[in-house]
């Protein structure tokens, strides 16, 4: 049996440079919500004034409350967990079947096919193309343009190619010689096996989705369809016309007071967090899948 080798001084020293960095570099990364969210919630006027920098003072959550209270959220915020949920179920799915289907060599002409994709991720026709294409299409204007364009994603295709070519071929040989066909093998044998590298793709697609605004910008014209990261980028550019009308309100200024009334920095601070909250809550779910889903897929991409 190996003999556990004693630790030096110089191990220590090491391990304790290594553990301050990352902890330095960790604060540096977890401080700026920290410093957004503890100013979302204390007194506005503090806030305004550049006194809130570690603790939060005069708690409350009127900012939420005001900003929540605008009548465009509601139908944003639905389809943009629509295009999520929708957008991101479709690329999982196109992402990892056609992958499965450039590793079996009866595939016809399947290097082609494969290198004919791989080529697209490093060419763009330009914006009036695209444009005009989707015109032609008919899906210009409509909630398909969320779903449709981003489907076939090469960089997907090849994480999850070379997820699937690292698994034990005996279990898909196996489950041949029993009589399972292409459909029940990618069912019940490649799916299941491929939860960490879906997973690390859903995470990819799904925060990819809600982040999205430019396609907003660029192909919608009706304000049904306007995504919630687009309107709140609208109120971001006019949180002082938003402060002001909140301010106006006789009935806010009965029930809460001037120290929760909202300012232009509030708003900025409250819709930031808004906007960032559903990823921080979701990517802890996925992050251990997350990190052994993109170390297999990886190694050979």
């Amino acid at each position: 049996m190996e003999r556990k080798r004693k630790r030096t001084a110089v191990d220590w020293a090491v391990d304790s440079v290594l553990y301050i960095a990352f902890g330095l570099f960790t604060i540096a990364c977890i401080f700026p919500f920290y410093y957004i969210f503890i100013n979302t919630i204390s007194d506005n006027n503090l806030v305004t004034t550049g006194r809130i920098t570690l603790i939060p003072i005069g708690l409350h959550l009127e900012n939420y409350k005001n900003v929540l209270k605008l009548n465009t959220i509601p139908p944003a915020a639905f389809v943009s967990l629509a295009r999520t949920i929708i957008g991101t179920v479709f690329i999982v799915f196109v992402a990892s079947f056609p992958a499965y289907a450039f590793t079996r060599p009866e595939y016809w002409h399947r290097k082609f096919w494969y290198r004919f994709v791989v080529i697209t991720m490093y060419f763009s026709a330009g914006i009036i193309p695209i444009f005009l294409t989707y015109k032609t299409l008919h899906i210009y204007n409509t909630f398909l343009v969320y779903i449709l364009p981003g489907v076939v994603t090469p960089f997907n295709l090849i994480l999850c190619k070379t997820y699937i070519e690292s698994l034990p071929q005996s279990l898909e040989e196996s489950a041949e010689i029993d009589g399972a066909g292409y459909m029940q093998r990618y069912l019940k044998i490649i799916l299941p096996l491929s939860k960490p590298i879906l997973a690390t793709i859903a995470v990819f697609s799904a925060v990819g989705q809600w982040n999205n605004f430019m396609d907003t910008v660029l192909y919608i014209r009706d304000k049904s369809l306007f995504t919630l990261q687009y309107v709140l980028y609208q109120y971001l550019n006019q949180a002082n016309a938003i402060a002001e009308i909140m301010r106006e309100d006789p009935t806010a200024m009965a029930q809460h007071g001037l120290s929760t009334l909202l300012t232009p920095l509030t708003v900025q601070y409250t819709i930031c967090i808004v906007t960032i909250l559903p990823v921080l809550l979701i990517y802890p779910f996925f992050q251990r899948f997350f990190v052994k889903g993109i170390m297999i897929g990886a190694v050979k991409g």
